[in-house]
């Protein structure tokens, strides 16, 4: 009996040693495979947010102002360009940049990645619009644009002064306002003249910014040839100095029609004589305000023009002009002018 007992006891403690032995294993084997699942769980959402996304091709996509994270990347998966709202979230989570997602509106280039995406949000890189002023328009004409754009927003802020806009393309992003993008050319006129006023020439025969917004006005609306601002400049720098009278038909048709800008025909005769405050056949000097909002380059013109011996310019049938140091020579040009008109009004 003694024997028997002392092979069960050596049978139960070799069971015991199996199940030391198992339960140490498994302590090592269990946070092991939990290690590894995790891992390999780690490494699927890294390939899915570093993977081409499901969308074919570019979509824009909305991101309103206040909206979290979780927000966001449950609007991405509902619009089609992140494939799991879920992975987004914890990437974004693990490159710490829930903070720094900005709202906007956004092109998503087609089958951008989810790390992608994240990389454009957090540059804040919206969609752009632009909106183009030419030169030579009015305030009024200016306004018609910016009211008109379907994408700025808000009411109209009153017309600004003439000459006070700066004729540009204006970039901006969607919720721009009507009254902040008018700031902004306003803004951007008085930039131009701050850094151009310093170098001005000396002897100019007009001595405030606001005398050099109207000549520069004039200027470009005389203008149809781009590279001729500085000629059509000097001619009337050179009357001021005189002083001659400027005799330029645009102040005719500023005063007769103001900030609708064209006449839409000839000018007549009896409007030739009519005498207003910008009819420069009859007033003397400068008109009382600019009659557009001149370009840069017009302003550049007048600031430091060449210095040239002519007085007068007329049409030449090209778009440009036809420039005269005396009468005679102008008036010989005019009748050579009259004579294009005539040829082109019988076809």
């Amino acid at each position: 009996m003694n024997d028997g007992g002392a092979g069960l006891g050596l049978k139960a403690g070799r069971r015991r040693s199996r199940l030391v032995r198992f339960l140490l294993a498994a302590l090592i084997v269990l946070p092991l495979g939990a290690a590894l699942a995790a891992g390999g769980a780690f490494l699927y959402g890294k390939y899915l947010f570093e993977t081409a996304g499901p969308h074919d091709d570019a979509k824009v996509v909305m991101l309103e102002q206040g909206m979290g994270v979780r927000a966001i990347a449950s609007r991405l998966e509902r619009e089609g360009v992140v494939s799991n709202a879920n992975v987004f979230l914890a990437g974004v989570r693990f490159h710490r940049a829930e903070r720094s997602l900005k709202a906007g509106e956004y092109e998503i280039p087609a089958r951008a990645s989810m790390a992608s995406i994240m990389g454009i949000l957090r540059e804040g890189r919206s969609i752009l619009h632009r909106i183009t002023i030419p030169e030579g328009l009015t305030s009024l004409q200016a306004m018609q644009l910016v009211e008109a754009h379907p994408v700025l927003v808000g009411g109209m802020p009153e017309t600004p002064p003439e000459g006070s806009l700066l004729p540009e393309t204006y970039s901006f992003t969607r919720g721009m306002t009507r009254v902040q993008i008018v700031a902004d050319m306003q803004a951007a006129a008085t930039r131009v003249m701050d850094e151009l006023w310093d170098g001005r020439a000396d002897d100019l025969p007009f001595k405030t910014r606001e005398e050099a917004v109207i000549l520069a006005s004039i200027v470009e609306k005389e203008t149809g040839v781009a590279s001729e601002r500085p000629r059509v400049a000097a001619v009337f720098v050179n009357r001021l100095k005189v002083p001659m009278r400027l005799q330029s038909d645009p102040t005719i048709i500023y005063g007769l029609v103001g900030g609708k800008g064209t006449l839409g025909r000839p000018i007549r005769r009896s409007e030739l004589d009519r005498v207003t405050a910008y009819n420069t056949y009859h007033v003397d000097g400068l008109p009382p305000t600019p009659i557009c909002n001149p370009g840069r380059a017009s302003i550049e013109a007048v600031l430091n023009p060449p210095e040239t011996d002519e007085y007068y310019f007329v049409a030449d049938g090209t778009g440009g002009h036809a420039f005269s140091r005396t009468l005679s020579e102008h008036q010989a040009k005019v009748r050579e002018w009259r004579r294009i008109e005539h040829r082109q009004g019988a076809r």
